[in-house]
């Protein structure tokens, strides 16, 4: 069994860890196979997911011993001949199951996973857990105890506090053209955008700060506690520490500042480099310059921040070439930027819940961008 079948096993089986997953995830963007690898997800993940009963691990055994067997196909044609065969069994095994179960008209329009590209959860123990918008369930640790559940976009962990449970740290990550809700356990909701990831407790401490780590771009609403201050890490030994509050916290890393955002209550920003934290009242952003280790304060219009929770973009001064890391994020596309006097030009744009070829027309229209679209990729020019 070759690396690559290795970690579609452990794929299947849910034992795949999160270097693993990327190193597949990797695989499968680049392969010329990956129809056929959707297809194989999506065929068993129906067994899977209607026939409780069937053995679906001896059954990804047989495939991959069928495989083996055939030692006659050339190595250029190599990875197509083996999915090709194994998306084959999969297809035999599986009409005789799903016609038996009346699959076909019963669940003609269930929701079928179709790329590994989706929002992961990794687990104290390093396991990798899959999070499918239309595929609620319960998020189970190493020692079979339920300790959140993820329904509607939303993954909600139960409201206890132990001390015992404050090491055991959760890693969330969304990918581009996705986001997600996190309530932890204290009632403090997260708001995480495309292309963040943020790391946590399972429950926060009865006595202890309320500690996250974040890459990305959140807004929280933290649940008010006089005796522990919510505290959101980002790298550079900067830290934003709140009681009870509604703010949005930007830290990609293209961005040279990490960027606060007050909408309610009050928050301390800290950094190492400062003599003493500085306080921002609603209304205002503190940037803090990672080159410089500076914080600077001033008064925004807060929604032009807020506006991605609703599936908004609202650019504000922003350069060109941020801005296409932004659509690339929030569309999932790949954009090469070919048009280097614009690299650097501060635009301003508003934008509902378009597509992204209506975005590409109001750039040129407004600012003539030339641009070309094959497939997931785009090319200003």
């Amino acid at each position: 069994m070759n690396k690559i079948e290795k970690l579609i096993v452990k794929y299947f089986s849910g034992f795949i860890t999160r270097e693993e997953w990327h190193e597949l995830n990797e695989w499968v963007k680049n392969s010329h196979e990956r129809k056929l690898f959707s297809e194989y997800v999506r065929i068993n993940y129906a067994i899977d997911d209607i026939m409780s009963e069937f053995n679906t691990e001896r059954t990804k055994k047989t495939i991959l011993e069928r495989i083996q067997k055939d030692k006659n196909f050339k190595a250029k044609n190599k990875r197509f001949r083996i999915f090709k065969y194994a998306a084959a069994i999969i297809v035999f095994v599986s009409l005789g199951i799903l016609y038996q179960t009346d699959f076909f008209t019963k669940n003609s329009d269930k929701s079928m996973p179709q790329t590994v590209d989706e929002i992961t959860l990794e687990l104290q123990d390093g396991s990798l857990q899959v999070l499918e918008k239309n595929q609620p369930h319960e998020v189970v640790d190493s020692e079979g105890s339920v300790i959140g559940v993820y329904k509607n976009n939303r993954l909600v962990y139960q409201n206890t506090s132990s001390d015992k449970d404050n090491q055991k740290q959760n890693l969330l990550t969304v990918p581009y053209g996705k986001r997600l809700e996190i309530e932890f356990s204290d009632g403090t909701i997260a708001y995480l955008n495309a292309g963040s990831s943020i790391k946590y407790p399972i429950r926060f401490g009865k006595s202890t700060a309320r500690n996250v780590v974040l890459s990305g771009e959140a807004f929280f609403e933290v649940s008010r506690d006089t005796l522990r201050p919510f505290v959101v890490s980002t790298a550079n030994n900067f830290d934003v520490k709140v009681l009870g509050t509604k703010f949005n916290i930007s830290n990609y890393p293209e961005d040279q500042t990490t960027d606060v955002v007050l909408v309610e209550g009050s928050v301390g920003l800290h950094s190492d480099n400062l003599e003493a934290d500085v306080i921002l009242e609603p209304g205002l952003k503190g940037s803090f310059d990672r080159l410089k280790g500076k914080i600077s304060t001033k008064p925004v219009i807060t929604k032009v921040y807020t506006s991605w929770i609703n599936g908004e973009l609202i650019f504000r001064n922003m350069t060109f070439d941020n801005l296409l890391k932004k659509l690339e994020r929030h569309y999932n596309v790949t954009i090469i930027n070919q048009n280097s006097e614009f690299s650097n030009k501060r635009l301003n744009a508003n934008f509902g819940d378009e597509p992204i070829e209506i975005v590409l027309k109001y750039f040129k229209n407004t600012y003539g961008i030339a641009y070309t679209i094959n497939k997931n990729t785009i090319i200003i020019n």
